[in-house]
């Protein structure tokens, strides 16, 4: 994100002909002073180069300016620059430190983005230590640029600084970063007058600032030479072709000026007041309810619920915004999505706080959130099969909150996702809506699972994850909190975190057995055991199984119960323990016998050859083995009866009949083509 729409301006060039009223697509002018002296730190040897050593971290350039002087556009154009000369091959990083509601974003999170965009996947629920960790890894033999948008202070830039020379930082703020060492600041002000007369005329049109150029050259003054406020006056005097700079100036300087804010940031306040109170109500107030949008980021279905307007008007409406330099327009996606300016953000929530009711400012969030849940149960239904019950019910929904096919419901997604995970943070964090805060939350997990996949979108989905517990901690939620914990533990134990994921399966236990949930307490006490199991406490291990088991048993969970004694089957054949695992290997193969599930049968007679060997008994597990294969025969498994075979192959070689195992063998490849299975 950047400042403002539009980038800092340079001299003012001669006044020719008329030049259309409106605002042409930003480019980059002016700030030679600051480029050049930007360009010549980089140059610069520092001190560890002076004493002779080799720094050993990259160096960080600082860009001070208040919000709307252009520091972002400033050190966008030092990059395209930088990149453009080769330095650095390996791209451009970019991430902003600093949410639309003036929270710092959190290290990890920070690190995170920098991490895809690297097309590195941060394991999920790693914590800052870790992710910046890897993240400097990552950079160690990269020569990038890496682009700190917003920083607050020292403590949010020195996590994310690589430890290589070699890459480069740029970072903006709006003080000196007190703390890092070798800091080089550039400080911007005002633009000079030439170029702010040129930046008004950019959005005016020549001839008006031809005819009055003394006007013009007031109206920078008045706007203190800060981009951001005459790209709004620009907007205001495009949106009037029949205005002058001088009406527009009277205007400006008729309005009051807040006491209580910075003398230096009374000028883009006042260029905000002059746009926003010439608004008809209903923009408005639409202006102003985007400062709901989660993360500063809105599309026309957001402006839709959020005003309560149909999604065309909404869509329009925000067309006229990009023109009067309230929002920026992204144009890279197929539905467009619309940025409000960092610097703009807290004016907007200001005005909403001082002119609408709460209770109104409370409706239009649950209908923006009501309205996304549909969209992410539309993203998630267009994956199903044609006839199915979801489909049936995605055709009963109005044609504006459908996708026309699966690719368009991805597509959509990606673009939004930054957008839907800042709304689940914010719905949960406001805590009156938590009905839909859930509702919300569950239906992003399914999309994301849907077109992503489970382990694709697994860093989002254990942040999801997070939020549902901190719902249900708040709401006293036992069920819900014993869901959440078993799905963030099932996702600390996928990625290596055993210990914490056995911490997480006794809380859910706990949870389980307060909601009285006979499923969460018995997959919750299995999960124990399996977490014992990895720990390689095989004793304990076997104990969580068998009490899952009792409870499987009791309630007539047949096949439950009978996929629990292969578990029990195979610790104790970890712990050596052959007798134990014998008995319980057969009453799963009966289990799944009595179930009519031959496959399953199969591979527990299989286990139970397996152990037999072990126990030293080779001529029962030749028998079993060969009941096995006959079963994996029937059932039409090709590939264990292929594993099988080979079993049968060792067993016999280590009988003393290589003859018999070399057929077994032959019979092994040609069941797969010649390629014997894993």
């Amino acid at each position: 994100m950047t400042d403002q729409a539009v980038d800092t301006s340079g001299p003012a060039e001669a006044a020719g002909t008329e030049e259309p009223a409106v605002r042409e697509s930003a480019r980059f002018f002016g700030r030679e002073r600051e480029l050049k002296q930007l360009r010549a730190d980089i140059e610069r040897a520092g001190l560890d180069t002076m004493a002779g050593r080799r720094s050993a971290r990259a160096r960080v350039l600082l860009i001070a300016g208040r919000p709307g002087s252009g520091r972002t556009a400033l050190a966008a154009e030092l990059a395209r620059g930088l990149l453009e000369s080769g330095d650095y091959p390996d791209g451009l990083l970019r991430v902003r430190l600093t949410g639309n509601d003036g929270t710092p974003v959190p290290t990890e999170r920070a690190a995170r983005a920098l991490l895809d965009r690297l097309g590195i996947a941060g394991p999920p629920g790693a914590d800052e230590d870790e992710l910046t960790e890897t993240l400097r890894e990552a950079l160690a033999t990269r020569r990038a640029l890496l682009l700190l948008d917003d920083a607050p202070d020292a403590e949010q830039v020195d996590p994310l600084l690589p430890d290589n020379p070699d890459c480069l930082v740029v970072a903006t703020s709006g003080g000196p970063l007190t703390g890092i060492p070798g800091v080089r600041p550039c400080t911007i002000g005002g633009l000079d007058t030439g170029s702010a007369v040129q930046l008004l005329g950019r959005a005016t049109g020549q001839v008006r600032i031809t005819v009055d150029p003394l006007a013009a050259q007031t109206m920078a003054e008045e706007c203190g030479g800060q981009p951001a406020a005459l790209a709004l006056v620009g907007g205001w005097l495009a949106a009037r072709p029949t205005a002058s700079v001088a009406d527009a100036t009277r205007r400006l300087r008729a309005l009051p000026d807040d006491a209580e804010a910075p003398a230096g940031a009374r000028p883009l306040i006042r260029a905000f007041r002059l746009v926003h109170d010439s608004l008809p109500a209903t923009p408005a107030r639409i202006l102003r309810l985007l400062a709901l949008a989660p993360g500063g980021l809105a599309d026309a279905h957001t402006a839709s619920a959020l005003a309560g307007c149909s999604v065309s008007a909404a869509r329009s409406t925000l067309d006229d915004f990009v023109t009067l330099g309230l929002l920026r327009r992204e144009e890279d996606v197929e539905e467009p999505q619309y940025e409000v300016p960092g610097c703009l953000a807290g004016l907007l929530r200001a005005l909403l706080d001082d002119r609408d009711r709460p209770a109104e400012i409370q409706l239009a969030r649950a209908r923006m959130l009501e309205r996304t849940v549909r969209l992410l149960q539309s993203c998630r239904a267009v994956t199903e099969p044609e006839g199915s019950p979801a489909r049936r019910r995605l055709a009963g929904l109005p044609r504006t909150l459908r996708f026309p096919g699966p690719d368009a419901a991805a597509a959509w997604l990606r673009a939004r996702r930054p957008a839907l995970l800042a709304a689940a943070r914010a719905a949960v964090q406001d805590g009156e809506l938590d009905t839909l805060a859930r509702r919300l939350v569950a239906a992003l997990v399914r999309a994301l699972a849907a077109h992503e996949g489970t382990d694709a979108a697994a860093p989002d989905l254990y942040a999801l994850h997070g939020l549902v517990l901190a719902v249900a901690v708040r709401r006293d939620l036992p069920r819900e909190r014993a869901a959440a914990l078993l799905n963030l533990a099932d996702l600390d134990a996928g990625t290596g975190r055993t210990k914490e994921a056995l911490a997480r399966y006794r809380e859910a236990l706990d949870a389980g057995r307060a909601a009285k949930d006979p499923y969460a307490t018995g997959r919750a006490m299995e999960s124990i055991g399996g977490a014992y199991a990895e720990l390689g406490d095989y004793h304990r291990a076997s104990d969580w199984y068998g009490r899952a088991l009792a409870q499987r048993l009791t309630q007539g969970e047949a096949a439950e119960a009978a996929r629990l004694y292969g578990r029990l089957g195979a610790v104790h054949t970890y712990a050596g323990r052959y007798g134990e695992a014998l008995r319980n290997w057969r009453a799963a193969a009966a289990g799944h016998r009595r179930l009519g599930d031959l496959p399953a049968q199969a591979r527990a007679l299989s286990e139970t050859a397996r152990v037999q060997e072990y126990a030293g008994r080779p001529q029962e597990s030749l028998r079993t083995c060969r009941e096995a294969v006959e079963w994996a025969r029937r059932v039409g498994d090709v590939r264990l009866q292929a594993a099988l075979e080979l079993r049968l192959a060792d067993t016999l070689d280590r009988l003393g009949d290589p003859a018999a195992a070399g057929l077994h063998r032959g019979t092994a490849d040609r069941l797969l083509g010649g390629t014997s299975p894993a």
